[in-house]
């Protein structure tokens, strides 16, 4: 069976057929389904077709959208205004898609009290929660307290 790139179906023929008709008309003979009884041809410009199949692919690539990580230092000894600025930039990540790995580097004495490190996590996540959730709790590793958080799921469905 063999289909032209207009649509016109010139029915079943021989393979030498569909080559001089290909052949006559400048196109490519390409089976589609080689499996099938006849197997199942069409006529086109194979050239053409690869070339508008990766010019596809490429703009798909580029529409899509990888959740990156994005890092927020804090400190044992941040104010609580400096801590809503940096919550708003983490809420603008979140936002937009991406993790956000929170982190406080105890220095010195600080090592000796994780647990008010732990508290100005617990703070922070309150000023973000609107917008993101944890998926990791807050862990002491070493001289670091680390805290992942990635972006809320949208309710798409509207409840009746």
């Amino acid at each position: 069976m063999i289909d032209d790139a207009t649509g016109e179906i010139y029915g079943i023929m021989s393979a030498f057929d569909a080559n001089r008709l290909a052949e006559e008309k400048g196109l490519d003979l390409v089976k589609v389904a080689p499996q099938a009884v006849p197997p199942v041809c069409k006529l086109m410009d194979y050239g053409k077709y690869k070339f508008d199949l990766s010019k596809k692919q490429k703009e798909a690539r580029k529409n899509q959208h990888t959740a990156d990580m994005k890092e927020m230092q804090l400190s044992m000894t941040i104010e609580q205004h400096d801590l809503e600025t940096k919550a708003k930039h983490v809420g603008r990540f979140l936002a937009e898609g991406d993790k956000v790995k929170v982190s406080i580097r105890m220095k010195g004495r600080q090592q000796a009290h994780p647990e008010m490190g732990e508290d100005v996590m617990n703070r922070f996540f309150a000023c973000v929660q609107d917008v993101g959730v944890v998926d990791k709790k807050p862990t002491r590793e070493g001289r670091n307290i680390l805290m992942i958080l990635v972006p809320k799921k949208s309710k798409t469905v509207t409840e009746k």
